[in-house]
């Protein structure tokens, strides 16, 4: 469906088309792509809900803490806001681990490593899609502290925030989890090709595909 040797290597920058923000296609998409937010995050409720009550049911023998996580993280023009997520670590008093160091497995609960296998643990997010803050497919928003080095390390990474960022997104169904600034790189560059051939048809496929990731309990 479409080249990956996009984000293998190049400039990021040529992804990007100038017009792409105003043109009336990417306003009647951005309407539609709304609209869609909007009508699965409320479908998705039940849901959240049930799956909070059954947590709060087990949390106490296999996740021993609270419910929520929550993480201030770049959003769309580069500002914070709050990431709400299931929680599926041992709580830490801050995070201490760098752009470039690997995720702190040894904190994730058995519990916790279910719920992020199967991606239950992003479900609190569509409440971030609800407010406006977030989109189901998108760019991944990164820990804040981390974008802040990022935007000023890798190439084009300001240009991937032109748009909200999403729960699920091209560069996580085509490259995984990524660490670290270099790898941000490739990520950066998926994000990008998103945007510039951003489509109904497209989101259609990175739906589809989080759905495979999500049957095969594929995620972080």
């Amino acid at each position: 469906m479409f080249d990956s040797t996009y984000w293998s290597g190049g400039d990021t920058r040529e992804l990007l088309p100038p017009k792409i923000e105003n043109s009336f296609q990417r306003n009647s998409f951005n309407v539609l792509k709304r609209g869609f937010d909007i009508f699965m995050s409320l479908a998705l409720l039940p849901a959240l809900a049930l799956c909070a009550v059954i947590l709060l049911v087990l949390n106490p023998f296999h996740n021993k803490g609270g419910l929520i996580f929550s993480q201030q993280r770049m959003g769309r023009g580069c500002k914070p806001f709050v990431a709400l997520k299931f929680r599926s670590m041992r709580a830490a008093p801050e995070i201490t681990r760098s752009a470039d160091c690997g995720l702190e497995t040894d904190r994730i609960t058995k519990l916790g490593a279910f719920i992020r296998k199967t991606r239950i643990d992003e479900l609190p997010q569509i409440l971030n899609v609800l407010k406006g803050d977030m989109s189901l497919i998108g760019p991944r928003p990164d820990y804040y502290d981390h974008a802040v080095r990022f935007l000023e390390e890798v190439p084009g990474y300001r240009e991937r925030h032109i748009v909200r960022p999403g729960i699920s997104g091209l560069a996580q169904t085509e490259l995984g989890y990524i660490e670290g600034v270099e790898a941000t790189g490739r990520k950066v560059r998926a994000d990008l090709y998103y945007i510039a051939h951003s489509s109904l048809r497209l989101e259609l496929w990175i739906f589809l595909q989080t759905l495979k990731v999500v049957a095969r309990r594929g995620g972080a």
